[in-house]
């Protein structure tokens, strides 16, 4: 049976991307030279002296390209499969489609969806990025997050992923007005398992600010990078003016 996808008043935008060594910034579509960092960067930078660390060991290139590629494949499967797409196995080899098979029982809770990697972002947050997955699971609106893992992952190693997804929920509710209270996490593991995580993102917004502050704090001392980087001095200047996050509501 198709997937229903739902017209929304949202119109996807473009936007403008920055790399910087701080990691991907993002210029607000509706208020030029304001540049965003990306969710990905800021639920991530707490890990990122460590993962900068792993990169450097030589052995660790191939295992790096492997995770990359494998992401990439599956989140392409999951797509056009969410699209309606009947060739959406087509390219892919056989260790690539059992990834995809592994979650395939939890796709099918997917329906009425709403947006797939689309970008979206917060005038509120200061945040930018792609959505894998707006829809309906089990028959209740969430933001859902695709992922493909070497093994299991414990709770407790993934509150990045959550908080992710909290910000998709604030996000979409800016931008539209709809309300999201409910984020899914699906993942598809090279032992042959997978894992679901179906979680209430209010639980996350106290992280997730803390998160958010960390990361201004840290960055707004790095003078090499504003110095670099221009473009980013008027939201730096935004952002002392609030006290570096003046908070948010869910």
């Amino acid at each position: 049976m198709p997937f229903i996808h739902v017209n929304t008043n949202f119109v996807p935008q473009d936007m403008k991307v920055l790399e910087t060594s701080v990691g991907r910034f993002y210029e607000s579509p509706l208020k030029s030279g304001k540049w965003y960092p990306s969710v990905t960067t800021v639920t991530g930078h707490a890990k990122k002296a460590f993962f900068e660390n792993w990169r450097k060991k030589e052995e660790n290139q191939r295992v790096l390209e492997y995770c990359q590629n494998r992401g990439n494949n599956l989140h392409e499967m999951i797509e056009k499969y969410l699209r309606n797409d009947e060739k959406f196995l087509e390219k892919f080899n056989l260790a690539e489609k059992r990834h995809f098979f592994q979650v395939k029982s939890d796709l099918d809770k997917i329906s009425n969806i709403r947006a797939l990697e689309v970008p979206l972002w917060s005038d509120v947050l200061g945040l930018a990025g792609r959505v894998d997955c707006i829809a309906e699971f089990d028959g209740k609106l969430s933001v859902i997050d695709f992922k493909g893992s070497t093994k299991p992952k414990k709770e407790s190693w993934i509150t990045n992923y959550f908080e992710q997804a909290t910000c998709y929920s604030i996000m979409w509710k800016e931008r539209t007005g709809e309300r999201i209270d409910q984020i899914v996490v699906i993942i598809s593991c090279d032992d042959g398992t997978n894992q679901l995580f179906v979680k209430d993102c209010r639980r996350y917004v106290p992280s997730l600010r803390e998160t958010i502050n960390n990361y201004w704090m840290d960055i707004t001392k790095n003078e090499d990078l504003f110095a670099s980087h221009s473009l980013l001095e008027e939201t730096r200047e935004e952002l002392k003016k609030r006290g570096v996050l003046n908070g948010f509501n869910s």
